[in-house]
């Protein structure tokens, strides 16, 4: 489903010319978990913007879905994440004066779907992920384990291929990470593609391969 092959990224700053990824090969199949671990500054949040079609590389190849994007304009780029990706960050990312079922509209308002259409998906959304009594609370009602089931929630509504995580749990109490892990590991169960990125063993293992970067190589 995607492919990378001697992905390369280069920063340039007037001081410095700095080399984030350093020939970076991966494949990552359909239906697959797929974890991606490194310290920080190993490349990891750099390599997830390329996966996720935030970033293009400096050098090499990205296939997804085995179409070459290394080189797509950023129009390309935003209606590959619109349509195919969905994501899930550590800060959640919800927009403050939105209520939960706005905020997880939102995708869909962005592809132009009939009102009638987004009501029953977001429905559907909201309370596959136990968030029926919560779908008109903006995000400062909400705690830090619901407004991440609220992103999930977002990331899913446009059935994507893949789920991208960044992080998911690195702003939440054990119990409220143990049940996102929990929820990605179920749509991955049925049948979703997800990629997780972290810097914690404990959360890498939840996938079935873990992938370690440092300093901006896969090792």
């Amino acid at each position: 489903m995607l492919e990378l092959k001697n992905v390369t990224k280069v920063y340039n700053t007037r001081a410095i010319q700095f080399e984030a990824l350093k020939g970076v090969s991966l494949k990552v199949q359909k239906g697959e978990f797929v974890a991606i671990i490194g310290p920080s500054g190993s490349g990891k949040s750099t390599l997830m913007n390329i996966l996720g079609c935030l970033d293009i590389p400096t050098t090499g190849e990205y296939f997804f879905e085995n179409v070459e994007i290394s080189n797509y304009s950023e129009d390309q780029l935003a209606e590959i994440r619109n349509k195919k990706i969905g994501f899930v960050f550590q800060q959640y990312n919800l927009l403050p004066k939105l209520n939960a079922f706005e905020n997880v509209e939102l995708p869909l308002v962005y592809r132009g779907m009939d009102a009638g259409e987004r009501k029953e998906r977001v429905l559907q959304a909201l309370e596959s992920l136990g968030l029926s009594s919560r779908i008109y609370h903006k995000p400062a009602e909400l705690s830090g384990g619901q407004q991440q089931r609220v992103a999930i929630a977002r990331a899913l509504v446009g059935d994507p291929l893949l789920i991208l995580a960044d992080e998911p749990t690195g702003n939440l109490d054990s119990k409220s990470g143990r049940d996102v892990l929990k929820i990605l590991t179920e749509l991955n169960k049925n049948g979703k593609t997800v990629l997780l990125i972290t810097h914690d063993m404990d959360v890498a293992n939840t996938a079935s391969r873990v992938i370690s970067i440092q300093d901006g190589l896969i090792i």
